[in-house]
């Protein structure tokens, strides 16, 4: 291992806000200084040539101030050296070995970052210190360098695991939805026991796994399309199927919804800027551009690890909307936040009580600082313009029902929005069938031990998990490998009615033990994969671990077999890396094969998975809760100005905006800054349809949560209405507009 030092870790100005952090823990403390340094592991030895490049390579930002690190190493002469989490690649680093890679360093296998610290002055309390100084849900401390060589430290594969159900199916079961973190409902218990029951043999972990994610609220929306009991009464019909009303209220120019990763309208014609497939030759080609829309949460990964929760929500979100029909454009996006109350340093507000939190989830402060930087670098790295948000800050001690004790209402566990909106070419707005024998493929990144169990995470409350199965859901971005992806499906996208891929899916939650399943039975498919064949950084992972952890910057495909061939060669002009994993069958079962193994690691029918599991039942009673009149006799009018302008919610959004790349694309008509002293309060982002079209999409944000302790239809009535009207200012075309 090669110990190569950089610059600066921290601006003079972060690093003073890193001190007084770390002197609330230690005030001893006087100075402190932050420096890179990289680990390379290397096979053999460079050469002098090959060390020269390597150097240059790592020698960016600003160089070392050794006066200051020397004084601090002459007071502590022990620094402390904080390092991606052991058993992890961090994004840094794979980007960081392709660029050595591509100047011709083969010998690189892999190059990682690290912030060396050292403190001048007294340590009062190591552990206050360390904690101060790391994030320890995506990284780790150390005190020499020399133990950085942990790092690359490869462990033999871990093997597939059994649960036995013995003469007690259920109970064992119930062990194994606590101990892997399932989140299964009794009823889902009941109903794994006696499907394996019929099978004649004990699951694997995989497969329970499997199934957690493949039916988690995140995958499968299972509150939303549960039976609800109300006062006794069963409700006619499922939240989903309130909300699909819609739809049938109003179904002229819907071509697809609550069917795809994206819903899909109809969109004004225009000049769609892509390469001839004939002669290579980029011009405009005048057709309808539909329209395509998405917005989703990712709030659990953002409670416990703000940016890389926020920058893997947008990429999420971007993957969907790319992975729409048979692969669509992601244009511009937006971005929102609503958390508790942030509490200030030395600027606490009247209205801000500490009522604590989970000590699990970070402080809301601490999520408006990381979460939007985070949101703003996936877009700016992939190339997308954010154009939208909302931003609010909630935290209220309400009444709560007769004989109840007072209640506090906020968001400790954060919503982190992401959506956005794109354009997809007619012929290509439905997905096709997959015939059998057609090849399956992962497009994108390798497998990593990251964002294991996420989507079940989104069927607990917070707080509900372990602590290390709250880490196991941290996960991490690469928007420059999401990018490459993106070129190859619209270099495909562009084929038109030629277009190879078949079908499209991205990799979310659940990773690929969501995805493949569901590309396959999309169809009445189902299909037969080599577990090995799985891209992979970490040697060491188990069948379990490769087949559902959620790594992101993934898509899985079904190509037409005559276009493998070219598929594979654009795959490697655009340096994205793929890998064919398996095939479609026509016999609705699933079966993933482990040569490392052998056997069988899932050998299940995909109506097992995905058929019919039980539907949730909930049941509710309404509670009457004596709600004070409003009075205004004690309000000085001037404060209650100062304070609204004062509130998150209202106060100035600038530092929310600034950060992102508004104009990348060049089609963005409308961004948040307005007027000639640029002020951030646009009330829609506006888009124009093509390069040379007058006509256009419009999108903007509504939401009014704090009404719905008042009323809950008035709140969700408001934020309609406040969507609708912000939409509607810009002028807008007939149809469009989403």
């Amino acid at each position: 291992m090669l110990k190569i030092p950089g610059g600066d870790a921290l601006t003079p100005a972060r690093l003073q806000k890193r001190l007084a952090v770390v002197r609330r823990g230690n005030p001893g403390i006087r100075a402190l200084t932050s420096s890179f340094v990289h680990f390379v592991d290397v096979d053999g030895t460079l050469s002098a040539e090959e060390q020269r490049v390597l150097e240059q390579l790592l020698r960016y930002g600003p160089r070392p101030s050794a006066r200051t690190e020397e004084r601090a190493t002459a007071a502590i002469g022990r620094p402390l050296i904080v390092v991606p989490r052991l058993g992890t690649i961090s994004p840094w680093s794979s980007k960081a070995t392709d660029i050595a890679h591509i100047c011709g360093l083969e010998r690189v296998r892999r190059i990682e970052r690290g912030t060396s610290y050292i403190t001048a002055g007294t340590v009062d309390d190591e552990g206050a210190l360390r904690a101060a100084l790391h994030d320890r849900m995506t990284e780790s401390v150390m005190v020499s360098a020399d133990d950085a060589v942990r790092l690359f430290e490869h462990q033999r594969p871990r093997p597939l695991g059994t649960v036995g159900l013995g003469r007690d199916g259920r109970v064992a079961l119930t062990r194994a939805n606590q101990a892997l973190g399932l989140a299964l409902s009794a009823d889902e218990i009941d109903y794994l026991a006696e499907a394996y029951a019929k099978l004649g043999r004990d699951p694997t972990d995989v497969e329970l796994m499997m199934f957690a994610q493949a039916n988690s609220e995140h995958c499968r929306h299972k509150i939303f399309n549960a039976d609800f009991v109300i006062d006794g009464q069963r409700q006619e019909k499922s939240l989903f199927e309130l909300i699909k009303r819609s739809k049938r209220s109003s179904p002229e120019g819907v071509l697809s919804a609550y069917s795809d990763n994206a819903a899909v309208i109809a969109g004004s014609p225009g000049g769609r800027f892509f390469p001839d497939p004939a002669t290579g030759v980029y011009r405009a080609t005048v057709e309808p551009v539909h329209i395509l829309m998405k917005v989703e949460t990712h709030n659990h990964p953002t409670a416990i690890s703000p940016f890389p929760g926020a920058a893997t929500g947008s990429g999420g979100e971007i993957r969907d909307e790319g992975a729409t029909g048979r692969g669509a454009r992601p244009k511009a996006g937006l971005t929102g936040f609503c958390v508790s109350n942030l509490r200030l340093p030395g600027a606490v507000r009247p209205w801000e009580k500490d009522h604590g939190k989970p000590d699990r989830i970070v402080s809301a402060l601490d999520i408006m600082i990381e979460g939007p930087l985070g949101g703003a670098a996936f877009n700016n790295e992939f190339g997308r313009p954010n154009l939208c948000g909302m931003f609010r800050t909630f935290e209220l001690e309400v009444d709560g029902p007769p004989g109840a004790s007072r209640e506090v209402r906020g968001y400790h566990k954060p919503i982190m929005a992401a959506g956005g909106f794109g354009n997809v070419r007619a012929p290509l707005v439905d997905k096709r069938d997959i015939p059998a024998g057609a090849p399956i493929v992962v497009l994108g990144g390798p497998a990593m031990l990251i964002g294991l169990g996420g989507g079940a995470a989104s069927s607990l409350a917070s707080g509900a998990s372990d602590a290390e199965l709250d880490f196991a859901s941290v996960q991490r971005d690469n928007a420059e490998m999401q990018r490459r992806c993106q070129e190859v499906i619209d270099r495909c996208a562009a084929l038109g009615e030629e277009n190879p891929i078949l079908s499209i899916h991205d990799v979310g939650a659940g990773g690929l033990s969501n995805a493949l399943p569901e590309l396959v039975h999309g169809s009445g498919r189902g299909g037969r994969f080599a577990l090995r064949k799985i891209p992979s950084d970490e040697p060491g992972l188990s069948p379990l671990e490769l087949w559902c952890n959620e790594a992101q910057e993934r898509y899985v495909l079904a190509l037409a077999p005559e276009r493998l061939r070219w598929f594979e060669a654009l795959c490697a002009r655009e340096r994205c890396p793929h890998a064919v994993v398996g095939h479609a069958t026509d016999d609705g079962a699933l079966v993933v094969d482990d040569e490392l193994f052998g056997g069988r690691s899932i050998d299940l029918p995909l109506n097992v998975v995905l058929g019919k599991p039980p539907r949730m039942t909930r049941e509710a009673t309404r509670l009457p809760v004596p709600r004070a009149a409003f009075r205004t006799a004690d309000i000085d009018v001037a404060d209650a100005v100062r304070r609204v302008l004062r509130l998150p919610t209202v106060a100035d959004k600038t530092f929310l905006v600034t950060i992102g790349d508004r104009t990348v694309g060049g089609m963005s008509v409308r961004d948040q800054m307005v007027g000639p002293w640029q002020v951030p309060v646009a009330d829609a982002a506006v888009t124009t349809t093509s390069f040379d079209t007058t006509t256009g999409e419009a999108m903007a944000m509504g939401e009014r949560p704090p009404v719905a302790l008042l009323d809950a239809a008035a709140s969700a009535r408001r934020a309609h209405g406040a969507g609708g009207t912000h939409k509607a200012t810009p002028p807008q075309p007939r149809r469009g507009g989403g």
